[in-house]
């Protein structure tokens, strides 16, 4: 089921993408850091409603961030539609053990139908350059690649944007 985070979840969010952040640099993809995902920026989310998680039995399993704000980081950014009617996704997570089940396809399904649903005109994301397995997956779900742009913070490589007409 996929619903709503609650505040009272986000330890277990934590737990869920720093597992998800060793995993990834284990494999040699610095995406996430001691930066991002952030407490804070999962108690922002849940405090706009845009912040939910997948669940079985009581359980988090994956969480997925669907924003109608566009970061300034985006703006530079030539999109296929115009600005104001679409969504963003934002931390993407599946608990590393529970990957490769499908999880963040029914994430991704379900922040598309939402979308689809509450009249937005497409769905736009970034991911990191150097994580190919993302970018893959991103494209065999129909989002284009169209520039990047960096976050200091998190690494110099840059992020690709990608964006899914509805």
């Amino acid at each position: 089921m996929i619903r709503r985070a609650k505040i009272s979840e986000i330890p277990d969010i934590l737990t869920i993408t720093q597992a998800c952040s060793k995993k990834m640099q284990d494999n040699g993809i610095f995406q996430w850091n001691e930066h991002y995902p952030s407490k804070e920026a999962f108690i922002k989310d849940i405090e706009r409603n845009e912040l939910f998680v997948i669940e079985e039995n009581h359980a988090i399993q994956g969480t997925i961030v669907i924003s109608t704000l566009m970061d300034e980081e985006y703006k530079p950014i030539q999109w296929l539609t115009p600005n104001g009617n679409s969504t963003y996704i934002h931390r993407l997570s599946v608990d590393p053990k529970l990957q490769g089940k499908g999880l963040a396809q029914q994430m991704m399904d379900f922040a598309e139908n939402y979308s689809r649903d509450n009249n937005f005109i497409s769905v736009r994301l970034d991911t990191f350059s150097q994580n190919k397995r993302n970018q893959c997956f991103y494209e065999q779900r129909g989002y284009q690649k169209l520039g990047d742009i960096y976050f200091p913070k998190q690494s110099k490589h840059p992020f690709h944007c990608y964006e899914l007409v509805l």
